[in-house]
């Protein structure tokens, strides 16, 4: 490996550890509420998406409080969001997804939380960047870019497959149903037109 090269891929490692984030997907059991914890430091840029990947309605409450209890977030019944912020104060932030209104539906959740530096302040405090510092920074963005497209992508294939399953699922047991109630009509009517039967031999007896 040449210098050129160890140069770029040491700017590849530095630009894409210049973004920490917590992807994780979690299980959120009925009537359990579940909370995550970061430690930022004040004016770092933030975002925190979310998304129900399966279970009942595929829903939600989620809030965000910074340390000092301030709620920055907070909304019911979601099956996906977004939010994006910079925060003021350092200390531990939460995040806290809430199944508590469901009695017996758990939920699948994706949460990403990614936190990078302030751009303004880390380009004033850096030295100059090489041109190869540059393409490396460049690759390390849309690498990242990449990633998010593809989870994403990989989320809605789920939650559709899902759905899909679900909906075969219903289908079944309807045509069952459909299927109880064709062959029950079919005998009712039956003994229907053979009680007319009986019934006129009887009234022909009786003459």
């Amino acid at each position: 490996m040449n210098r050129g090269q160890s140069i770029l891929l040491l700017g590849l490692c530095v630009a894409l550890a210049g973004v920490r984030a917590i992807e994780l997907t979690f299980e959120l059991p009925d009537n359990a509420n579940q909370c995550f914890y970061e430690d930022l430091k004040a004016g770092v840029d933030t975002i925190i998406e979310f998304q129900v990947v399966t279970g009942g309605q595929y829903d939600v409450d989620m809030s965000l409080e910074d340390p000092n209890g301030k709620v920055l977030y907070s909304d019911t019944k979601k099956q996906y969001d977004s939010y994006s912020w910079k925060t003021e104060v350092e200390g531990t932030y939460k995040a806290c997804f809430s199944n508590e209104f469901s009695t017996f539906s758990h939920k699948i959740v994706y949460m990403d939380w990614q936190n990078a530096e302030d751009a303004a302040k880390a380009a004033s405090n850096a030295p100059a960047m090489g041109q190869m510092e540059l393409y490396a920074n460049s690759i390390g963005d849309k690498l990242r870019v990449i990633d998010d497209y593809q989870t994403h992508h990989r989320l809605r294939e789920a939650t559709a497959r899902k759905r899909a399953e679900e909906l075969n699922e219903r289908v079944f047991y309807w045509s069952l149903g459909q299927a109880a109630v064709i062959i029950l009509v079919s005998v009712l009517e039956v003994v229907i037109v053979r009680s007319f039967f009986a019934d006129k031999r009887s009234v022909t007896g009786a003459y």
